[in-house]
């Protein structure tokens, strides 16, 4: 019974192939000629489902990155990491996914997305994945 229902919730979840990067919109950073600045971003209600089980993967993602020319629109990242919530996606795919996205649109200076994914089953999990220009 608990295998049918995991598998049948598995194959309910949606392909990352759905998110869409075109929601994210970047700002002008105004001060980009008189100083550097480290921004701090935390979504701690983000919601994706395991692609395993189909249940739910919940945690708080944390993006901090230095910009260069612009800034992220805090309402199309909100609308952005929304899209989440029914894709069946590992941790570490989802951490990496949002950097690459992230760092296509805004290409920052330096930029840290950090997972940390409630405990399931006794194990709690925290990936990161960071950007640096130039390198």
């Amino acid at each position: 019974m608990t295998e049918t229902y995991e598998k049948t919730v598995a194959e309910e979840s949606k392909s990352p192939d759905i998110i869409k990067t075109d929601l994210l919109e970047a700002m002008e950073y105004v001060y980009r000629s008189t100083r550097d600045i480290r921004i701090t971003i935390e979504q701690p209600e983000y919601t994706s489902v395991c692609p395993m089980t189909g249940l739910p993967d919940m945690g708080c993602i944390t993006i901090e990155y230095v910009p260069a020319e612009t800034i992220i629109e805090l309402k199309s990242l909100k609308y952005y990491l929304l899209q989440y919530r029914n894709v069946g996606i590992f941790y570490e795919n989802i951490v990496n996914r949002i950097l690459d996205d992230l760092v296509r649109v805004l290409m920052p200076k330096k930029m840290t997305v950090t997972g940390d994914f409630t405990p399931r089953g006794g194990i709690r999990t925290t990936v990161t994945a960071d950007y640096e220009e130039g390198f």
